[in-house]
Protein backbone atom coordinates (compact mmCIF):
# COMPACT_ATOMS: atom_id res chain seq x y z
CA UNK A 1 0.00 0.00 0.00
CA UNK A 2 1.09 3.75 -0.81
CA UNK A 3 1.38 6.51 1.56
CA UNK A 4 -1.73 7.87 -0.10
CA UNK A 5 -3.76 4.75 0.63
CA UNK A 6 -7.24 5.65 2.12
CA UNK A 7 -6.46 2.25 4.38
CA UNK A 8 -3.93 3.74 5.88
CA UNK A 9 -5.37 7.15 6.40
CA UNK A 10 -8.80 5.84 7.28
CA UNK A 11 -6.75 3.04 10.00
CA UNK A 12 -4.64 6.01 11.21
CA UNK A 13 -7.87 8.41 11.84
CA UNK A 14 -9.63 5.41 13.43
CA UNK A 15 -6.80 4.52 16.19
CA UNK A 16 -6.30 7.58 17.62
CA UNK A 17 -10.51 8.12 17.33
CA UNK A 18 -10.21 4.73 19.31
CA UNK A 19 -8.34 6.19 22.42
CA UNK A 20 -10.79 8.58 23.27
CA UNK A 21 -13.85 6.10 22.63
CA UNK A 22 -15.13 6.56 26.68
CA UNK A 23 -18.28 4.88 27.06
CA UNK A 24 -18.43 2.88 23.86
CA UNK A 25 -17.06 2.89 20.73
CA UNK A 26 -20.21 3.21 19.14
CA UNK A 27 -21.02 6.98 20.63
CA UNK A 28 -18.06 8.65 19.85
CA UNK A 29 -16.45 6.73 16.76
CA UNK A 30 -20.15 6.24 14.95
CA UNK A 31 -19.83 10.47 14.39
CA UNK A 32 -16.14 10.55 13.73
CA UNK A 33 -16.24 8.27 11.44
CA UNK A 34 -19.32 8.96 9.54
CA UNK A 35 -18.22 12.91 9.48
CA UNK A 36 -14.55 11.46 8.43
CA UNK A 37 -15.59 9.30 5.29
CA UNK A 38 -18.48 11.01 4.14
CA UNK A 39 -18.06 14.81 4.66
CA UNK A 40 -14.60 15.18 4.93
CA UNK A 41 -13.11 12.33 2.53
CA UNK A 42 -16.52 11.51 0.66
CA UNK A 43 -15.13 8.32 0.48
CA UNK A 44 -19.10 6.95 1.20
CA UNK A 45 -22.51 8.85 1.08
CA UNK A 46 -24.97 9.36 3.91
CA UNK A 47 -26.99 6.06 2.56
CA UNK A 48 -24.07 3.94 2.56
CA UNK A 49 -22.24 4.92 6.40
CA UNK A 50 -25.86 4.46 8.10
CA UNK A 51 -26.50 1.34 5.54
CA UNK A 52 -23.00 -0.46 7.54
CA UNK A 53 -23.86 1.23 10.77
CA UNK A 54 -27.30 -0.10 10.99
CA UNK A 55 -26.33 -3.91 9.79
CA UNK A 56 -23.63 -3.60 12.18
CA UNK A 57 -26.09 -2.89 15.10
CA UNK A 58 -28.86 -5.25 14.08
CA UNK A 59 -26.42 -8.31 13.61
CA UNK A 60 -25.17 -10.01 16.88
CA UNK A 61 -21.71 -9.42 18.24
CA UNK A 62 -19.69 -6.06 19.19
CA UNK A 63 -21.36 -2.83 17.95
CA UNK A 64 -17.99 -1.67 16.01
CA UNK A 65 -18.52 -4.23 13.78
CA UNK A 66 -19.54 -1.05 11.72
CA UNK A 67 -15.97 0.01 11.27
CA UNK A 68 -14.64 -2.97 9.58
CA UNK A 69 -17.91 -2.54 7.03
CA UNK A 70 -16.80 0.92 6.71
CA UNK A 71 -13.26 -0.48 5.66
CA UNK A 72 -14.72 -3.16 3.80
CA UNK A 73 -16.68 -0.88 1.89
CA UNK A 74 -14.32 1.79 1.10
CA UNK A 75 -10.90 -0.97 0.05
CA UNK A 76 -12.14 -4.42 0.76
CA UNK A 77 -10.91 -7.24 2.68
CA UNK A 78 -8.01 -4.90 3.21
CA UNK A 79 -10.16 -2.07 4.65
CA UNK A 80 -11.89 -4.75 6.78
CA UNK A 81 -8.68 -5.90 8.02
CA UNK A 82 -6.54 -2.51 9.15
CA UNK A 83 -9.79 -0.69 10.20
CA UNK A 84 -10.81 -3.59 12.66
CA UNK A 85 -7.60 -3.42 14.01
CA UNK A 86 -6.82 0.17 14.23
CA UNK A 87 -10.06 -0.20 16.36
CA UNK A 88 -9.32 -2.86 18.57
CA UNK A 89 -5.78 -2.63 19.53
CA UNK A 90 -5.12 0.87 20.66
CA UNK A 91 -8.30 0.62 22.80
CA UNK A 92 -7.39 -2.74 24.31
CA UNK A 93 -4.05 -1.50 25.35
CA UNK A 94 -4.89 1.37 26.90
CA UNK A 95 -7.93 -0.29 28.53
CA UNK A 96 -5.33 -2.82 29.95
CA UNK A 97 -3.02 -0.16 31.17
CA UNK A 98 -5.93 1.61 32.85
CA UNK A 99 -7.39 -2.01 34.56
CA UNK A 100 -3.88 -2.39 35.95
CA UNK A 101 -3.36 1.59 37.54
CA UNK A 102 -6.94 0.91 38.82
CA UNK A 103 -6.38 -2.03 40.53
CA UNK A 104 -2.99 -0.13 42.31
CA UNK A 105 -5.07 2.66 43.05
CA UNK A 106 -8.24 1.27 44.06
CA UNK A 107 -10.35 3.41 46.11
CA UNK A 108 -8.40 6.66 45.65
CA UNK A 109 -9.43 10.12 45.42
CA UNK A 110 -8.39 10.33 41.43
CA UNK A 111 -10.13 6.94 40.78
CA UNK A 112 -13.32 7.72 41.98
CA UNK A 113 -13.27 11.42 40.19
CA UNK A 114 -12.39 10.15 37.06
CA UNK A 115 -15.00 7.02 37.37
CA UNK A 116 -17.92 10.11 38.16
CA UNK A 117 -16.84 12.03 35.21
CA UNK A 118 -17.06 9.35 32.39
CA UNK A 119 -20.81 9.13 33.01
CA UNK A 120 -22.21 12.44 31.88
CA UNK A 121 -19.59 11.97 28.73
CA UNK A 122 -20.68 9.01 27.58
CA UNK A 123 -24.29 10.18 27.43
CA UNK A 124 -22.91 13.45 26.19
CA UNK A 125 -21.39 11.49 23.49
CA UNK A 126 -24.42 9.39 23.11
CA UNK A 127 -26.67 12.46 22.43
CA UNK A 128 -24.84 13.19 19.89
CA UNK A 129 -24.56 9.73 18.19
CA UNK A 130 -28.43 10.09 18.32
CA UNK A 131 -28.56 13.63 17.10
CA UNK A 132 -25.71 12.57 13.94
CA UNK A 133 -27.66 9.57 12.89
CA UNK A 134 -31.31 11.58 12.68
CA UNK A 135 -29.54 14.51 11.07
CA UNK A 136 -28.18 12.34 8.27
CA UNK A 137 -31.00 9.52 8.00
CA UNK A 138 -34.51 11.80 8.34
CA UNK A 139 -35.60 12.89 5.12
CA UNK A 140 -38.76 15.20 6.35
CA UNK A 141 -40.69 16.25 9.79
CA UNK A 142 -42.36 12.84 9.65
CA UNK A 143 -38.98 11.15 9.99
CA UNK A 144 -38.19 13.30 12.85
CA UNK A 145 -41.31 13.27 14.52
CA UNK A 146 -41.29 9.25 14.90
CA UNK A 147 -37.72 9.22 16.01
CA UNK A 148 -39.17 11.66 18.69
CA UNK A 149 -41.75 9.30 19.61
CA UNK A 150 -39.51 6.87 19.95
CA UNK A 151 -37.21 7.98 21.63
CA UNK A 152 -39.77 9.07 24.32
CA UNK A 153 -41.37 5.38 24.40
CA UNK A 154 -38.01 4.10 25.06
CA UNK A 155 -37.35 6.62 27.75
CA UNK A 156 -40.49 6.36 29.47
CA UNK A 157 -41.94 2.49 29.42
CA UNK A 158 -39.57 -0.79 29.11
CA UNK A 159 -40.94 -1.82 25.58
CA UNK A 160 -38.40 -3.68 23.55
CA UNK A 161 -36.50 -1.75 20.94
CA UNK A 162 -36.78 -4.42 18.15
CA UNK A 163 -40.52 -3.47 18.12
CA UNK A 164 -39.88 0.43 17.89
CA UNK A 165 -37.69 -0.11 14.84
CA UNK A 166 -40.29 -2.92 13.51
CA UNK A 167 -42.46 0.07 13.60
CA UNK A 168 -40.49 2.68 11.77
CA UNK A 169 -39.69 0.19 9.05
CA UNK A 170 -43.46 -0.64 8.76
CA UNK A 171 -44.07 3.24 8.57
CA UNK A 172 -41.00 3.20 5.89
CA UNK A 173 -42.82 0.47 3.92
CA UNK A 174 -46.30 1.82 3.73
CA UNK A 175 -44.56 5.49 2.58
CA UNK A 176 -45.57 7.48 5.84
CA UNK A 177 -41.78 8.56 6.39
Amino acid sequence: MNEQSPVMELSLHIALMSLMAVGGGVVLLGPQVGHYVVEGKQWLNNEQFSAAYAIAQAAPGPNLLFISLVGWLIAGWMGAVFTTLAVLVPSTLLTLTAIRLQARHAGGRLTQALGDAFAPISIGFLAATAWLFTRISNASWHADALTVLAALVLLRTKINPVLLIAAGALAGALGLI
